[in-house]
């Protein structure tokens, strides 16, 4: 099963109050899972990280073989393809574990999109840096 994700993160401060959202859909875009993650402070890119992970760690265990990822972050996007070089040592940590899990894909896709693109995910990492909280809904079954 080839499945889509859009995601996002964010911190206010930068470092502040952090939070991700992901969208899990199929491959004629139905919406399968929203998850949302409050992270308490951070910085954006560890937030754009571990939404990511979200994202990686969701589409798994809604059985996709195969992940294409949508992220209006750039940074992330170049360096999990490794066309920029990880510096910072918590990164590199967080890159790491995004491998880990790819690798359990038969096909696994990074790109970047445009922020407008990107508008539902945004808006889960605003409920979660709102709320201070995490949820996660399934939408529609696979």
């Amino acid at each position: 099963m080839k499945l889509e994700a859009w995601i996002d993160g964010g911190a206010r401060g930068n470092p502040g109050p952090a939070g991700y959202g992901v969208i899990i859909t199929d491959s004629r875009g139905r919406r399968l899972r929203e998850r949302w993650g409050y992270l308490g402070r951070a910085t954006n890119n560890v937030a754009e990280y571990r939404g990511l992970i979200a994202a990686l760690e969701s589409a798994l265990e809604l059985g996709a073989q195969e992940l294409t990822v949508h992220t209006d972050s750039e940074l992330v996007q170049r360096q999990v393809t490794g066309r920029y070089k990880i510096r910072q040592p918590h990164l590199k940590d967080l890159a790491a574990r995004v491998q880990e899990l790819a690798a359990r894909f038969a096909r696994f896709e990074i790109e970047h999109v445009g922020r407008s693109e990107n508008a539902d995910a945004d808006a889960l990492a605003n409920r979660a840096m709102d709320t201070r909280e995490s949820g996660e809904r399934e939408v529609e079954r696979p």
